[in-house]
């Protein structure tokens, strides 16, 4: 019985190859569009930060540095791109500015927090290894001074995202895992013709498809992590750009991301090893992926970046 649902469903697919991998394709499109679609059913539910049973709201200076950003950016549209109170410790987004729904960016509450007034992190309730934080401790406040950051940090930190959704970074991300499967699909069929394995052997056959998988997903996660490096670097050079202020900012953000990974090793003991390097940046998730653009390499890129807004000043 199973012999033969086999076969039928192997006829089936054979007569209908294309039609399956198109549906596929925009399958996987749209999966990956899902939340940049529809940020508000999707996206903020997941990122936004709650207090007392109520979506937290954002202060009216932080609304401003918003704004602020949204002009040095130079977009034109700002009605197409809304910010919220996002839970966590460093601003996230999703979206498409062009699309009838735009664009979301979430923004910390600890950006509230100035070196005088770090209301906006003690309020936070941190559990690290099932022990609440305690702010009064030593690794506590070395904790809030590495949440804390400048008028310049927040506002490359919150530029970068906006810069990262008017350039359709979240569009180009989300077509790398259809072509790389419509690009399987062409090179197993011009593999099995240039090997004449179309009409050979069903074993030589299933060992041809193997290999063109394999060669496929290896191709995946490798443009994957191109494309997530590429567009990461992108944004942060846009950023950072845009005056010395933002590079500034940009050097003071990754310092202190560095310094908070560092800070979170030590404190989740095994764990935080496991997550963390000794520099403060992320582990890969897989030996063979780099999945994350080091914070260490995004760091040199702004330095560079600074160097060279300072030296043509310095120049003109």
């Amino acid at each position: 019985m199973a012999v033969r649902f086999l076969r039928k469903a192997s006829v089936w697919l054979k007569k209908h190859k294309i039609t399956v991998l198109a549906v596929s394709c925009i399958g996987l499109l749209g999966t990956n569009l899902s939340y940049h679609v529809f940020p508000e059913q999707t996206f903020k539910l997941l990122h936004e930060c709650w207090s007392e049973g109520q979506p937290a709201e954002l202060s009216e200076k932080l609304c401003g540095v918003f704004q602020d950003v949204l002009q040095d950016s130079g977009v034109k549209s700002t009605d197409s791109y809304r910010a919220f109170a996002a839970s966590g410790f460093h601003p996230v987004s999703a979206g498409i500015p062009w699309l009838p729904a735009g664009s979301l960016v979430g923004i910390p509450l600890n950006f509230d927090s100035t070196v005088e007034d770090k209301k906006g992190i003690i309020n936070h309730v941190v559990v690290i290894n099932c022990k609440k934080i305690d702010w009064e401790s030593s690794e506590g406040v070395a904790l809030k001074e590495a949440l804390t950051f400048s008028h310049e940090a927040q506002k490359f930190a919150i530029a970068r995202e906006v810069v990262y959704l008017q350039n359709g970074s979240p569009l180009a991300s989300a077509v790398v895992a259809p072509t790389c499967l419509a690009g399987t699909f062409v090179c197993g069929r011009v593999l099995k013709l240039l090997l004449g394995l179309s009409t050979g052997p069903l074993i030589l056959q299933g060992l041809c498809n193997l290999v063109t998988v394999l060669g496929g997903l290896l191709c995946y996660s490798v443009s994957s992590d191109a494309v997530t490096y590429h567009l990461d670097c992108r944004a942060d050079r846009k950023a950072a750009r845009l005056s010395q202020d933002y590079a500034r900012g940009g050097l003071e953000f990754y310092d202190k991301i560095l310094s908070r990974n560092r800070i979170f090793r030590g404190l989740m003991g095994k764990q935080g090893m496991k997550m963390y390097t000794p520099s403060g940046n992320l582990f890969p998730r897989h030996w063979f992926r780099i999945k994350y653009t080091p914070y260490t390499y995004r760091r040199t890129l702004i330095v560079n970046i600074l160097g060279e807004l300072q030296a043509s000043d310095r120049s003109a």
